[in-house]
């Protein structure tokens, strides 16, 4: 299961209270979803607002630098800033991964939720995380490369 520390290591500029003890049950990048315990991303146009993922069970929130923290953000709620929201999303991916690939059994696993329910019926989906990376990072280089021309 993801913790405190896995997203600290990776994002060490934080607010709020730093707690090992926590555990992250799902990372969401979606507010309208429930959420327990979960780690909010808000990575795309459509996300929602910090409030809205708190009510539906956020505990925490990798936040861009670039953004201002919304003044309704509790004091003691973690907040972990990243220069690039969706490099990180991307990069927490590929190591939340990388260490699962290397445990033998596992009782509890992190959810990540990065689809958004109304396409999938139109559109084939995954819910391995690894495509999920894939997909954030195809989506980063079209961000990047409509921003170039």
């Amino acid at each position: 299961m993801l913790k405190y520390e896995d997203v600290s290591g990776m994002f060490p500029r934080t607010k709020g209270i730093v707690d090992p003890a926590i555990r992250f049950l799902t990372v969401s990048g979606f507010a309208s979803v429930p959420q327990p315990k979960g780690l909010f991303v808000p990575v795309f146009e459509n996300s929602g607002t910090l409030q809205e993922a708190i009510a539906n069970g956020a505990i925490a929130s990798l936040w861009s630098e670039k953004e201002p923290i919304p003044k309704y953000t509790p004091n003691h709620f973690p907040i972990f800033l990243t220069e690039d929201l969706l490099k990180g999303i991307e990069d927490l991916m590929r190591t939340y991964t990388d260490y699962l690939s290397q445990q033998e059994e596992f009782t509890a696993a992190t959810n990540f939720i990065f689809h958004n329910k109304q396409l999938l019926n139109e559109k084939e989906s995954s819910y391995d995380i690894a495509v999920m990376a894939e997909g954030l990072k195809q989506s980063n280089a079209a961000r990047n490369k409509a921003g170039e021309e």
